[in-house]
């Protein structure tokens, strides 16, 4: 592996950090279930405390650079061009339910690029990262996308309304950014959804794509109603096609 940019090290420091946060807090999710209260007040102030420690991480290092969060919104610094995009918690449905599926996503935008991005399952202990032009990596090893080239023979994921009318073998994991993660480590061979914001795949974008994987044009520009087809090239085109209506 090649040495990571002094951006990537901040990014993997933050979401270190991050992440004893929210372990912890994990761990008391079983007895809030059976509370009289129950459990989503919790999870709302466990994705802040999340937050604030991913922001000030990555304020410690880029004082300057702006930032667009879950549940900060955006925030304009001197540095227009270089934006960090954070998702503190994407799965939180199943984060509120016990479910041990959920990761801490962190991407740079710079100059309407996203080129780093990092997506980190706490609790599985799995780190998936990418910069342009470097490669994508889980735990430090090379991932690409899958080889597959029949449809048949292929698992994708979505999310949203149901699917079952386009005939193809898919997953509902409920965490965006692991799916798209899955797709560069080829365990998914593709991933389509409607009405994504901008923090739930951003930093999935780069890590497919240094996969070896492609991704329908994007308009990272804008945060919400991001619709997503991203997979390996060698199904692409037959995906596309029954996708038409998607």
């Amino acid at each position: 592996m090649n040495s990571i940019s002094a951006n990537l090290n901040i990014m993997i420091k933050a979401s270190e950090r991050a992440s004893k946060v929210l372990i912890r807090d994990f761990g008391e999710i079983e007895k809030l279930q059976v509370s009289k209260k129950g459990p989503k007040d919790f999870v709302t102030n466990s994705d802040l405390r999340v937050e604030k420690i991913i922001i000030e991480e990555l304020k410690k290092a880029k004082p300057n650079y702006s930032i667009i969060s879950e549940e900060n919104g955006i925030e304009k610094n001197n540095d227009k061009n270089n934006t960090w995009i954070i998702d503190p918690i994407d799965g939180t449905v199943n984060f509120l339910h016990g479910i041990p599926h959920f990761a801490i996503s962190i991407a740079l935008k710079s100059n309407n690029e996203i080129v780093s991005g990092l997506i980190f399952d706490p609790i599985k202990d799995e780190m998936f990262f990418a910069e342009k032009e470097s490669g994508a990596f889980f735990n430090n090893h090379r991932i690409r996308v899958s080889k597959k080239n029949q449809l048949n023979d292929c698992l994708f994921a979505t999310g949203g309304k149901l699917v079952e009318e386009l005939d193809l073998p898919y997953r509902k994991s409920g965490c965006a950014a692991l799916d798209m993660a899955y797709v560069a480590a080829g365990r998914y061979d593709g991933y389509f959804q409607n009405n994504l914001n901008l923090w739930d795949i951003a930093a999935g974008i780069v890590l497919v794509k240094e996969a070896g994987g492609v991704l329908n044009k994007i308009d990272i520009s804008a945060n919400k109603n991001i619709k997503i087809i991203a997979s390996s090239p060698d199904i692409n085109s037959k995906l596309y096609e029954k996708l038409t209506n998607f």
